[in-house]
């Protein structure tokens, strides 16, 4: 496995200082590093003082002493001569450089957890990069990915360790969140390798939404791309995951029919509201819309798709309000603003929330005082909330005369035509199998990247030096044409050369060869040209770290 320069300086340190607890003789040999040497893997700020502190007190040079003394056969000047190298082969650092890295997802969503718990959990977009930062941070991720929407709340890592990674990113969302662990894992759910990656990709399609094929999650992943665009730590496995994610979900919705039909959020908004009405009154009901954003136009779109003609939009600008009406020729919006919110609600028979206010808009005294509506609309005034945090509090269900509708209850609108559902699941899944089996074979080829560059630049360092012989053999005088012929020629026969264990060191999924096979290729290649191990090349850099601090 290639070790990532993340593994490296801070998180070295605290795998190295986390070995020292470990009883057995091979890890306390790991914790007889000289000062000098630990140095090496720490930030150059970094002393003995520190890292006695971050064990709690316990120094290495103790362990070593205490490994001597267990040891009596061990002569002391051998263990003094153990070379960092040796050290960190029989620390617990080395058991990293065996695994392959998983990903894993950790995640929440309409089905698992209730919306009290998603609203605290979720995390603005404009906050993706931090939580990327952070979650890197952490001992045991390479990279990750946030997808937090009104119906999830789903961190996608690398992790160097399954185990302990879901316990550092279940740590930190707890304390992002303020929700205890205990709760956090009873309501989480935990995917690794290739069950993540057709869980994300089912996402994409919209086979894990509350309407089947909406194509705003489509959006959501589209834009955890665009932002984590450049950020450090959305890497090249979790970017090429959400990048075929994206891929799925636009092949799941051209090939069947599982969007024809299907709605968004906000059209299961509209169609619950019009479930909840008397039919009579469908052309007649008063509608309020609150918030002109993304969810706040197409509850608009929808009600003007299922015949409404007038209807108020309370928002905080007459900006968007305006956009929307002149796209909506021949509807009448009539734009108020926020101050006006508890006027229009008292002359509207359903109200939509959907702003992106942290607080609720609605509570129980806010509603109670509101004149009751008409018993040809049913006699209740409708709330209809499809923002995460929610916009009504929970409250304004005991008000007489109100109901009270979050995004947990959509699934009512959903369960409408389930036979048909599953008909489109299934095609849907064939496309999802598919297209997994592409990912998982783009991502074993990358266990070969490496040797390849090697190769190629073992050749190359070949052909330039037999070049330059040549050429100094030819004379100063020969023409720029000869030349340049002769530099192509070398080209052409190494690359002809190489094209044979090139083919063999590919794993795409484009023939029968498997990854075992690719991978015993590989093997045989580093033996007989001798090319360096990832190991290897990470053993130079330490000793080189070594060298340099006892300089």
């Amino acid at each position: 496995m290639a070790i990532s320069s993340t593994f490296s300086g801070a998180k070295l340190e605290r795998l190295l200082i986390n070995s020292c607890s470990s009883p057995s003789a091979s890890s306390l040999r790991a914790c007889s590093l000289s000062h000098q040497q630990m140095k090496a893997f720490s930030k150059p700020n970094r002393g003995r003082k520190a890292l006695a502190q971050r064990t709690g007190g316990v120094r290495c040079e103790v362990a070593q002493s205490d490994a001597i003394n267990e040891g009596d056969k061990m002569d002391p000047s051998k263990a003094s001569a153990l070379s960092a190298l040796e050290q960190l082969k029989t620390s617990a650092a080395d058991r990293y450089t065996k695994e392959r890295s998983s990903i894993v997802v950790i995640g929440l969503s309409v089905h698992t957890a209730p919306v009290e718990m998603r609203e605290k959990l979720a995390i603005p977009e404009a906050e993706w990069p931090r939580a990327i930062a952070e979650l890197c941070g952490l001992n045991h991720i390479e990279e990750a990915a946030v997808l937090s929407t009104c119906n999830r709340m789903e961190i996608y890592v690398v992790a160097l360790s399954q185990h302990r990674g879901v316990k550092e990113v279940t740590e930190w969302m707890s304390k992002t969140s303020g929700i205890p662990v205990s709760e956090i894992c009873e309501h989480r759910f935990l995917l690794y390798n290739k069950d993540a990656t057709q869980h994300i990709f089912e996402v994409s399609a919209g086979l894990d939404s509350l309407v089947l094929g909406e194509g705003q999650i489509l959006a959501q992943v589209k834009q955890v791309v665009k932002v984590g665009q450049g950020v450090v730590g959305f890497g090249r496995n979790i970017s090429g995951l959400f990048k075929h994610a994206i891929t799925v979900g636009k092949r799941v919705r051209t090939e069947t029919n599982i969007a024809a039909g299907a709605v968004s959020v906000s059209s299961a908004a509209v169609e619950l509201a019009l479930m909840k009405l008397p039919e009579s009154s469908h052309a007649t009901a008063r509608m309020l819309v609150i918030g002109a954003g993304k969810m706040g136009k197409l509850v608009i779109k929808h009600l003007v798709a299922k015949g409404c003609t007038k209807m108020v939009v309370v928002n905080r600008s007459e900006e968007k309000v305006a956009a929307i009406h002149e796209e909506m020729q021949g509807v009448e919006i009539i734009y108020r603003p926020l101050t006006d919110m508890l006027a229009c609600s008292a002359e509207a028979d359903v109200v939509f929330t959907s702003t992106a206010s942290e607080t609720p808009l609605f509570l129980k005294e806010h509603v109670k005082d509101l004149p009751p509506v008409s018993s040809e609309v049913g006699g209740l005034r409708l709330f209809v909330d499809i923002s995460v945090p929610r916009n009504v509090g929970s409250c304004v269900s005991d008000v007489e005369g109100a109901r009270l509708y979050n995004v947990d209850d959509l699934k009512e609108v959903v369960a409408a035509n389930k036979e048909d559902r599953l008909r489109k699941a299934m095609e849907a899944q064939a496309i999802i199998a598919e297209e997994s089996k592409q990912f998982e074979a783009w991502r074993d080829s990358l266990e070969t990247v490496p040797t390849i560059k090697k190769l190629r630049a073992y050749a190359e360092r070949i052909r330039v030096a037999e070049l330059e012989k040549c050429l100094s053999k030819m004379g100063e005088d020969i023409p720029k044409k000869t030349r340049r012929a002769v530099d192509d020629l070398s080209r052409g026969i190494v690359n002809k050369l190489l094209h044979g264990p090139m083919q063999h060191l590919r794993c795409d999924g484009s023939d029968d060869r498997t990854l075992s096979e690719t991978l015993e290729n590989m093997h045989a290649l580093n033996r007989m040209f001798g090319l360096e191990s990832d190991i290897s090349l990470f053993e130079q850099k330490i000793r080189a770290k070594v060298e340099q601090s006892q300089k």
